[in-house]
């Protein structure tokens, strides 16, 4: 018979977690999502990943102005693109 995920309650301690590591997992698999907190204090939230939602999508933003003041051409993003790809050392040209 299937144990009731309704005893879990929504907060968990952190250390409840690092014990009860497996319990959680499995509830999270059936969709329940728990706020750990740490001395009273919330310090994340575990939630069921929506593999058809957005919670799959990784957004990767690059502010290339750090790299070089007023960006970078797209030539070289490009070049320096492939360079990565292929081992070698990536350069940007100033």
């Amino acid at each position: 018979m299937a144990t009731k995920i309704k005893s879990i309650p929504s907060i968990i301690g952190f250390k409840d977690l690092r014990e009860n590591a497996g319990k959680y997992i499995s509830a999270v698999e059936k969709g329940r999502t728990f706020t750990v907190v740490r001395r009273s204090k919330p310090i994340f939230n575990i939630i069921p990943v929506d593999e058809w939602g957005d919670e799959g999508k990784w957004e990767t933003v690059i502010d290339f102005n750090k790299f070089k003041k007023g960006g970078v051409r797209m030539e070289d993003f490009a070049t320096m693109l492939r360079k990565s790809i292929n081992g070698q050392k990536r350069e940007i040209s100033k």
